[in-house]
């Protein structure tokens, strides 16, 4: 038990060594040995935990996956419950969450795209899993759509530094993207304005 709890201690030191590092210094400067040295571990130490700075890279990503996942978890268990769109707004808040500590996500993110781009084929595939579930729930798909990504914009931008946006502007562009009755899903098809008008005279 002891035993398990150092290495967890030390595999946690380690990704944020490797958060700090890349923050600080760029991608281009993760190294092991400098996660040993960031991190004040032993190379052996660190060695028995990631073997390639690749292990490193994808236990970034799924680091920040695991938490903005159970971010969106605990959201559809408690204040999306009762939304008419809860799998679009627990995306929206989830993506909002990720600006709060831009910093790190975007240190994993940029460690990964500039090492191995690869490594987010994962990251794709859930989010398009996602889409899916929030298409599905939707009048109109492709307005969910729409909103999915106009948050993924304003997080993105965001995160790496070159949102032209205050953070006030973007928490109101988010209120607003939240809210389902300010994005209504069109009239069915063949049912024009003057249609409607006639059907309520």
């Amino acid at each position: 038990m002891e035993n398990s709890a150092r290495s967890e201690r030390t595999r946690n030191a380690a990704i944020q060594a490797a958060l700090t590092i890349i923050a600080r210094d760029g991608p281009g400067r993760l190294t092991l040995d400098a996660i040993a040295r960031e991190g004040g571990l032993s190379k052996g130490a660190l060695m028995h935990q990631f073997r390639t700075k690749e292990a490193v890279l994808k236990a970034l990503l799924e680091y920040q996956n695991d938490y903005l996942e159970k971010f969106s978890e605990h959201y559809l268990a408690t204040t999306g419950v009762g939304k008419s769109e809860p799998q679009l707004s627990a995306q929206i808040e989830t993506m909002r969450e990720a600006t709060t500590n831009p910093i790190t996500v975007a240190s994993a993110f940029l460690g990964v795209v500039a090492e191995d781009p690869a490594l987010f084929a994962k990251v794709r595939e859930i989010d398009a899993q996602k889409v899916e579930l929030l298409k599905a729930e939707a009048a109109d798909p492709d307005l969910a759509t729409l909103r999915w990504a106009a948050a993924r914009g304003l997080a993105v931008t965001a995160m790496l530094g070159f949102c032209p946006l205050s953070e006030e502007v973007r928490t109101r562009l988010f209120d607003r993207l939240l809210d389902s009755e300010r994005w209504p899903a069109p009239a069915k098809a063949g049912k024009t304005v003057s249609d409607r008008k006639r059907a309520k005279g």
